[in-house]
């Protein structure tokens, strides 16, 4: 089989391609990466020289380049996104741009090129925020209540893909997954933030109260719901992907790094909160296990210490990134 991978120097993007490679070292993957700020070449180092992986550096709303990437592909796993809620607060503009009309012309390849399956990367985001203290969690069926531009962006690019699916038969699947965490995870995001952090020294500032609770997806396991969908998964189905966690505030997140690290709490930093920063995110993800016998194995508590242990002893991956990270949340505040 031959895929083409959007956004495949990403966190998660990244860890499929290795993930795939790994499992199915006879098919070809194609990476088509921008290389923006999300994107890291380095990243894949280990399949680099993989007579079986292609890199094409370009952008997803290039027809030109997106007609010739898409050229002998099977299946299409589409995760290029602008992706961080903070960046889309300060800059909505190139969200709509790159996860609206990029995804437009993914899918406009995609039908000429007559791909197999075109599978599309989403986020519980686009579902809103449920209220803390309720039991309730997101599924399949949940109005979409986007309340940032990176979630208002994602869910039109959701509905889009489910259109080019009605109205032209377009082969497609979704997943909507919840937050991820892992090696390899820019420090823009948060627990890679708070991790590396506290490496420096410095303390773990966490928005508002840190009373935000959100469902935790360790990275492989989510690349191992993508394959189950794109092996078994229905066409023209969504299904919600999530990790082993239940209700887990931010400020728990950073108690437990705070106990790995062995320090206490004068190490927290409370700091300006997000503007409309969703209270909580829960998936339900019954379908996906009942349907195609998908659920994840890797636990919180262990694999939140492994993703330490690996950020401490890869520092040359994160450390030309982590000024940058930092830059950002000067500008809005929050640091």
């Amino acid at each position: 089989m031959r895929l083409l991978v959007t956004g495949g120097a990403g966190f998660i993007g990244a860890t499929f391609i290795k993930y795939w490679l790994a499992k199915y070292p006879q098919d070809e993957v194609i990476n088509l990466d921008k290389l923006t700020y999300a994107g890291h070449s380095s990243s894949l180092k280990d399949v680099s020289k993989n007579k079986n992986y292609k890199f094409i550096k370009g952008d997803i709303c290039d027809p030109k380049i997106v007609d010739k990437a898409m050229e002998g592909v099977d299946s299409v796993v589409h995760f290029a996104a602008e992706s961080h809620v903070d960046r889309s607060i300060v800059g909505p503009k190139v969200f709509l741009r790159t996860n609206i009309i990029g995804t437009q012309v993914l899918l406009d390849a995609a039908l000429k090129h007559k791909v197999s399956r075109f599978h599309h990367i989403s986020t519980d985001e686009v579902f809103g925020a449920l209220p803390l203290g309720s039991k309730e969690k997101f599924n399949e069926k949940t109005t979409y209540d986007p309340r940032s531009p990176y979630s208002a962006s994602k869910a039109a690019a959701d509905h889009l893909v489910r259109s080019y699916f009605h109205t032209y038969g377009l082969p497609i699947t979704i997943t909507n997954c919840s937050n991820n965490y892992g090696p390899f995870q820019d420090p823009e995001k948060f627990i890679a933030r708070m991790v590396t952090n506290l490496i420096d020294g410095e303390a773990a500032p966490i928005y508002g109260d840190g009373k935000y609770l959100r469902d935790w997806l360790y990275v492989e396991d989510h690349a191992s719901a993508i394959e189950a969908v794109l092996k078994k998964g229905k066409v023209g189905e969504t299904y919600l992907v999530g990790g082993i966690t239940n209700d887990i505030s931010n400020l728990e997140v950073v108690e437990k790094l705070l106990k790995i690290f062995g320090k206490g709490r004068d190490s927290i930093k409370f700091v300006k909160d997000r503007p409309g920063h969703d209270r909580k995110y829960a998936v339900d993800w019954s379908k996906i296990k009942e349907e195609l016998g998908w659920k994840p194995k890797y636990d919180f508590d262990t694999w939140l210490a492994k993703t330490v242990d690996w950020y401490r002893e890869n520092e040359w991956w994160w450390r030309p990134l982590k000024r940058k990270a930092e830059a950002l949340y000067a500008r809005t505040g929050q640091h």
